[in-house]
């Protein structure tokens, strides 16, 4: 395929459904080869079938976010068939229960942030090298505006995605010397399932559609995008700069 993103590898993760699905959908009609990675292999392999019908090409990985053994694996196997990574979409993330902080259970805290801090950490101890390799390496993590507004209820929903944005500042100045660039993307209220289950009452049909919210993670993914450690958000105009 030609494109913006011709020849150029990407990782999607919670690459399935959603905003994930919108954005390894988005990224292969600009070129990229899609390394999709989720839990659901049905879903995956619905994926590929769109990729495919588009002219594109994937690679489907399923796997649990929390199979940290499995992160390192893909890496390994990245470094292995490439030798480096252009793209990384950190984009799979789980909301939890909306429940008061002092009443959250030990194993839903673990859970949340094991899929939306310590996964993302994961991507990060393995794919550095592979990221760092390409001649313009961006890495681009999905975020929330919960991780400011700090709803009651939303605890850890909200305290996971500020660590997020926390550790992806911390590692864009550490990758500020190289050709990788960091930064975060805040989709904002997106027609999903997530949505759906935290907004039940919401009207779908009020909200963007996943792919016109994904289609604004791709000029973040080009070489020329050169910002680092920022957060910016979905608008309807355009990619907004938030912070």
């Amino acid at each position: 395929m030609t494109g913006r993103l011709a020849n150029r590898v990407a990782l999607v993760t919670g690459a399935s459904r959603g905003l994930g699905k919108s954005a390894a959908l988005a990224l292969a009609r600009e070129g990229a080869h899609v390394i999709a990675m989720a839990r659901t292999q049905g879903g995956l392999t619905e994926l590929d079938d769109e990729i495919r019908s588009l002219g594109g090409s994937a690679t489907l990985v399923p796997a649990d976010m929390r199979d940290y053994d499995a992160i390192d694996r893909l890496g390994a196997a990245i470094f292995e068939r490439w030798k480096r990574l252009d793209i990384l979409i950190g984009n799979a993330g789980i909301l939890g229960k909306l429940t008061p902080v002092a009443h959250v259970e030990p194993k839903l805290w673990d859970e949340v942030m094991g899929v939306n801090v310590t996964a993302n950490y994961r991507l990060i101890r393995s794919l550095d090298p592979l990221l760092r390799a390409s001649d313009a390496g961006r890495a681009v993590f999905v975020t929330s505006g919960l991780a400011h507004k700090c709803w009651a209820y939303w605890g850890p929903y909200s305290i996971s995605k500020a660590a997020l944005e926390a550790m992806v500042k911390t590692y864009s100045a550490e990758i500020a010397t190289s050709t990788a660039r960091a930064n975060c993307f805040s989709p904002g209220a997106t027609r999903t399932k997530m949505r759906a289950t935290a907004m039940p009452g919401e009207d779908p049909e009020s909200l963007p559609h996943p792919d016109e919210v994904a289609a604004q993670i791709v000029p973040m993914s080009l070489a020329d995008f050169t910002d680092n450690g920022a957060v910016y958000k979905y608008d309807p105009k355009g990619l907004f700069k938030q912070f």
